[in-house]
């Protein structure tokens, strides 16, 4: 028996891990070690030959499988107990608001602001509080986020939030260090900040123990951890601006029949009759759907009938337009579909909703929000 963390706890509560990486792979093998029987992971690569200095639950024989696909496998073995569900993409566009609603903490293991901001809405939308780790060669943090006290998104400042988008992996960091004949030292700090990012998520289960005074939270702080030196600090890192549009609460949340096999003519109608109205739309709030782009020079068009974020990989598969610089296109999308919407047989899946999500549908009697039904 553990003697500060209840077993029946543990057990019972249900985490989603983001990324798969070296630090994923660290959370996830103490949860499984501390006694987690329902986790979700979540990761869009596949295990390469540089994984395998640094990543504890791969080998040789995984280089080329889907890294979620490895650790589910992986962790089954540790635990025959374990529930897994594997999501294999982007946790910015492929995890249903629905699933987090059945979560009880996330932990971050990811290497970019994006991302991080990604999975710091889903969370305040659902009202969950999540674990942020990151690493870098032998410094590394662990923050805690939680809806009503500290919020990601508020402490960017209008620097931050302008290089959302820059993604910088600590992969390319790797493989030059060891080009240089250098030892990465990245399973090092990763299982130094796995093992806080685990030991915070532990802690917000039992908030008794943190009301108690039993116990503190790293939530409004930071912990920092510097190995060269061997030294660590806690800094206070606290922000929470009520008028943050990225920590809105999505609430009350109304069940519905709709699937991602629905078409979305079937789910308007199927929306007024829950709804009991005459109009909705459905806004698509994470991406856009994408008929058709055409370029800036002549207005040539090309169709591509797909999300947002799945064009411009599209095109460079495209022996015609793959040479042409994504600037120099123009894209052509929808952010609402209702009855005007001209391609009313594609599913609901087609415009790249994820499986368990919740819809933010907008009605003659207000704006509702609409938990699909779980897959």
């Amino acid at each position: 028996m553990i003697s500060l963390f209840r077993q029946s706890r543990i057990a019972t509560a249900r985490f989603l891990v983001a990324g798969c990486g070296a630090l994923g792979n660290e959370v996830l093998k103490n949860l499984v070690l501390m006694g987690a029987e329902h986790i979700a992971v979540v990761d869009f690569d596949r295990v390469e030959v540089g994984n395998l200095s640094r990543s504890v639950l791969f080998s040789q024989a995984d280089i080329g499988r889907w890294k979620v696909d490895v650790v589910a496998e992986r962790l089954r073995a540790m635990s025959p107990r374990l529930e897994v569900k594997t999501i294999r993409g982007d946790v910015a566009y492929d995890v249903g608001l629905g699933l987090l609603r059945k979560t009880d903490v996330v932990i971050g293991c990811v290497d970019n602001r994006w991302a991080r901001y990604c999975i710091n809405r889903l969370c305040m939308r659902a009202g969950i509080p999540w674990v942020d780790g990151g690493i870098d060669a032998l410094e590394g943090t662990v923050r805690v986020f939680a809806p009503g006290r500290n919020c990601y998104a508020c402490q960017l400042g209008p620097e931050g939030l302008k290089d959302l988008a820059r993604r910088q992996p600590c992969s390319g960091m790797i493989r030059r260090n060891e080009a240089a004949g250098k030892a990465p030292t990245t399973s090092l700090i990763a299982s130094v900040i796995g093992a806080v990012q685990v030991q915070e998520a532990l802690k917000l289960l039992q908030p008794e123990l943190l009301e108690e005074g039993r116990m503190t939270s790293l939530c409004g702080k930071m912990f920092y951890y510097e190995g060269e030196r061997l030294s660590t600090r806690l800094v206070d890192f606290e922000a929470w601006d009520p008028d943050c549009p990225a920590h809105e609460r999505w609430e009350p949340v109304r069940k519905t029949a709709l699937k991602l096999e629905t078409p979305v003519a079937e789910a308007l109608d199927t929306l007024r009759r829950e709804l009991e109205c005459a109009n909705v739309s459905l806004q698509l709030t994470g991406d856009c759907f994408v008929d058709y782009v055409f370029r800036r020079d002549n207005d040539a068009r090309r169709e591509v009938m797909r999300p947002g974020r799945e064009v411009a990989a599209a095109l460079e598969q495209d022996k015609e337009w793959g040479g042409i610089p994504f600037s120099g296109l123009y894209q052509h999308e929808y952010r609402e579909i209702d009855d005007s919407f001209p391609y009313l047989s594609l599913t609901l899946g087609q415009l790249g909703i994820p499986a368990q999500d919740v819809l933010y549908v907008s009605a003659d009697t207000g704006d509702y929000y609409m938990e699909m039904e779980e897959v």
